[in-house]
Parts: C-alpha cells; structure tokens; sequence
C-alpha cells in the first residue's frame, strides 16, 4: 500500500511540474493554469461515541500546489498536491475520568477535480481525494493529564479518501475559494483511535486564496 501510494504522489508531482515547465501543452484546448494555494481549515470528525460530547472543529490550514488541464473551453480537470490538517476537539467521559482531547491528523492529499467554467473568472468544481496519514497526535486537557502527544499512526487507516466539491473565483491570477470535503472511509482501525473515535470519517471546510502563475 505504502509502495502504491508513493507512485500515487510521486506521479501528482510529475504532472504538476510538467505543466510547470511546459505549460503550452494544453495551451492549444484552453487557459493552462499553474499556481500555489493555501488558506484556512474548519475540520470535524463525523462519529457517533457515547464517551464524547460538545465537539467542536478544529482549525487548521492547508498549503500546496495545483494545475489545471483544459478539455475544450468550458471544462478543466485539475489535480492538486495540499499538506492539509484534519481532526477535531470533543469532550470526553471515559471510565469516570473527564476532560477534552484534540485529534490532530496530518495528511498528503491529492484531490483530481473535474472543474466547470462560468466565463474567464468562475468555476465550480468537484471530484474525488486521496490523502496519506502523515502524523497523529492527541492534545489533552483533563483527568488523562495536559498536553500532546504522538498516537501511534498503526490505529489508523493511513489512507483516506472522499469527496470534494467548491467554487473558485478568479481576480486576474489571483484566486479566492471555497470547498468542503467530505470522507468516506473510517480513519480509526484499532487500539486508542478506535476506542476514542469509533467510526469517525474526516471532513473540512476550506477557504483558499491562491497564485496562477500563467
């Protein structure tokens, strides 16, 4: 899987530096577009736990790449590199001890989105993600004690995937957008994540300003 997963990357990076270093390819069909993005995070975490209570986003934010391949005038398809935060803040009341935890979930994210043209300057867009677990960690505040500390990323499904959708809004080659993400598969897989999370799926609101280069 981890083999799999780095071919998934490592091919996301040739395509985005292709259209990098020769972006006339696609020139011919449409408007090539290159550039760099990055914005703010509203992340939760989907479950349904009888030992969590009060949940709350965690605010994070996302950084990374995207290049966008015309198919004719009106339709694009774009693949994006992001390092992106996910997780979210409960309460918790575990064996009689009470507190608040923070799940911090880091991720590699390769979204593929199918994008629709309103004119030059709007687009709406939505597709499928992928995303690999680069680290976990727990913030606590309670009877467990106060702090952070690393989860073990074996309790969980280091690959995510899901489903994405928003609008882009171009200011010359300066973009501002909106997206929400919404995961399929159950993050936790064994030990403290799944005690704590059950069957928690990730999802996160983004709101983006970006940078075409052409």
């Amino acid at each position: 899987m981890k083999k799999s997963i780095g071919t998934l990357f490592a091919a996301a990076l040739l395509t985005v530096g292709a259209f990098v270093l020769n972006p006339s390819t696609a020139a011919a069909q449409g408007r090539t577009r290159v550039g760099i993005k990055g914005g703010l995070n509203a992340s939760s975490l989907f479950y349904d736990s009888p030992n969590a209570s009060n949940k709350n986003e965690r605010i994070g934010f996302h950084l990374g790449l995207f290049a966008q391949a015309p198919i004719g005038e009106f339709f694009a398809i774009q693949p994006e590199l992001l390092y992106t935060t996910k997780g979210a803040a409960a309460d918790y009341n575990l064996v009689g001890a009470r507190g608040r935890n923070t799940f911090q979930l880091n991720y590699a994210e390769l979204p593929v989105l199918a994008t629709f043209k309103l004119g030059q300057a709007v687009e709406l867009q939505a597709g499928p993600y992928a995303s690999y677990l680069l680290n976990s960690n727990l913030n606590s505040n309670g009877d467990f004690g106060t702090g952070t500390s690393s989860i073990n990323r074996d309790n969980f499904n280091k690959v995510d995937y899901g489903l994405a959708g928003g609008l882009n809004v171009y200011l010359g080659k300066f973009l501002v957008g909106a997206r929400y993400s919404q995961g399929i598969q159950n993050i936790a897989n064994s030990g403290t994540a799944k005690l704590l999370l059950n069957n928690a799926k990730n999802s996160v609101g983004m709101l983006t300003i970006g940078y075409s280069f052409n």
